[in-house]
């Protein structure tokens, strides 16, 4: 436990990581901003907050294959307790992401696959596999009563899917708004929007919401291609991506740890009978 952690004051060095980082954060925000605006321009789909999915054809065989995808999920959720909560993978969302109230079990994120995970939704990540320029994906498994504080995405340059799994009988209650667009979630119906616009969710049922979420390449002009490029290979020597994916190493090999002692138990259960 370093010094700072332990509650004494933070030293020189820890000090100036920090102003770095809010430097770099604050720069980033203006960045993407003016980015984003030159992007909207190069949109092939459109700019609205909820795009239409006849744009993406890949979408169908979610919508066919859905519920064995939720039944893969629900398997997951049998070790619940050794999926992280967003923030233990991501720090940088603490503000949205408290205890264990958003769970991500994640199947490939910041540009990798995540080959333990998939391997426990291994018809989920085959469909995942042919999404053109897939980025990231995971089940997005939210608590009961929780609020997803107003937020929104970094690049306009990435469109994000939702599909919906588990999802609360009161359906009603448990929604997203998106600008100034409401989106409820039903079992097997997916819809496409473009995280860049402030968006936050509310879980105002007793149940949990457990949906697919996936983000992939906008489709857009040459230029609007090439920028998103370059810029998503400059995040990856950033903080930004950096501490999370060493954190999803980890969390994924405590998962694998989890199922692997629930199978010796099962094991020994079976030899003592």
């Amino acid at each position: 436990m370093t010094e700072a952690a332990a509650g004494a004051e933070p030293t020189l060095l820890e000090r100036l990581k920090k102003a770095r980082r809010r430097r770099v954060k604050r720069f980033g925000k203006w960045f993407t901003g003016v980015l984003g605006r030159f992007l909207s321009t190069q949109s092939l789909v459109g700019d609205e907050p909820i795009l239409d999915n006849r744009h993406f054809p890949f979408l169908q065989p979610f919508t066919d294959n859905w519920e064995k995808i939720r039944d893969e999920a629900q398997a997951i959720l049998k070790f619940r307790e050794a999926v992280p909560g967003f923030h233990e993978i991501s720090p940088d969302q603490k503000k949205i992401s408290t205890e264990k109230n958003w769970r991500t079990f994640i199947l490939f994120g910041f540009g990798y696959k995540l080959e333990k995970n998939c391997r426990h939704a291994p018809t989920t990540a085959a469909l995942l596999e042919q999404v053109p320029h897939l980025q990231t994906a995971w089940f997005s498994i939210l608590s009961p009563g929780y609020h997803i504080p107003a937020h929104t995405g970094v690049s306009k340059g990435i469109v994000r899917a939702h599909l919906g799994l588990l999802i609360p009988k009161d359906a009603e209650k448990c929604r997203m708004r998106v600008g100034n667009r409401i989106k409820i979630w039903h079992p097997g119906e997916i819809f496409v929007f473009d995280d860049t616009y402030e968006h936050e969710v509310w879980n105002d049922t007793s149940e949990e919401r457990v949906i697919l979420l996936f983000d992939f390449d906008r489709p857009m002009k040459f230029w609007g291609r090439t920028l998103t490029s370059a810029f998503l290979r400059l995040m990856k020597f950033t903080a930004f991506y950096q501490e999370p994916k060493k954190n999803l190493a980890d969390w994924e090999a405590r998962f694998e740890a989890a199922t692997r002692r629930a199978d010796d138990n099962m094991e020994a259960l079976s030899k003592a009978d």
